[in-house]
C-alpha cells in the first residue's frame, strides 16, 4: 500500500461517516443545535466538506467543486462564496437552514470524487511538495492531506456525537 492509497482510504472512511450520520435525518435534525452556540449537524457536514473541498484544491491547483459544481447557488447559504465555515460566529452557524439531507450529501460525494481522483493522479515524491509557505516549516502536501483527514474526522465524529444526542429526546 502506498502512502496515497492510505490516505485514499482515510478520506473512503470520512465519507463513509458522513453518510451514516446523515442516514434518514429529518430537515430538523440536520439544522438542531443542541445548545446554545452549538454546532448542528448540517452546518459541520458543510464545514468539513468545504474544508477539504478548499484545501484539496488549493493543493492540487484544482477548482473549488463548491464553485465549479454551482453548490454553492444551489444551497442559497447567505455566505460568502469563498466561505468555508472558518471563524464563522454561532449566528453565521445558525444561518445554515434550508438546505436538503440530500443535497449535502451529494455535494459531499462531489468533493470526495475529486479527492479521490487528484490522489489517484500523484506519486509517491508528490507528497512533499510544498503547499503553504506561511507557516515554519512551510507545509507539504503529506502535511496539509493528514491535517484535511484530522479536521475532517473530529467533525464527523461530533456531528455523529449530536445524531445520538438527538435520538436520545
Amino acid at each position: 500500500m502506498t502512502s496515497t492509497d492510505l490516505l485514499a482510504d482515510a478520506f473512503d472512511r470520512i465519507s463513509e461517516c458522513v453518510g451514516d450520520v446523515l442516514q434518514d435525518l429529518s430537515g430538523d435534525d440536520l439544522v438542531a443545535r443542541v445548545g446554545p452556540g452549538a454546532n448542528s449537524i448540517g452546518w459541520l457536514v458543510w464545514h468539513l466538506t468545504r474544508v477539504q473541498d478548499d484545501h484539496v484544491a488549493a493543493a492540487g491547483g484544482l477548482e473549488q467543486v463548491w464553485l465549479a459544481g454551482g453548490w454553492q447557488r444551489r444551497f442559497g447559504l447567505p455566505y460568502p462564496p469563498e466561505a468555508h465555515g472558518y471563524g464563522q460566529s454561532s449566528a453565521e452557524v445558525g444561518d445554515f437552514q434550508g438546505v436538503p439531507v440530500r443535497l449535502l450529501q451529494q455535494y459531499h460525494e462531489a468533493v470526495h470524487e475529486q479527492t479521490l481522483r487528484f490522489l489517484k493522479g500523484l506519486d509517491e515524491g508528490a507528497l512533499d511538495r510544498v503547499v503553504d509557505t506561511s507557516f515554519h516549516p512551510p507545509v507539504t502536501l503529506a502535511v496539509r492531506l493528514v491535517s484535511v483527514v484530522s479536521d475532517d474526522l473530529q467533525h464527523v465524529g461530533q456531528a455523529a456525537y449530536v445524531r445520538g444526542l438527538l435520538r436520545r429526546r
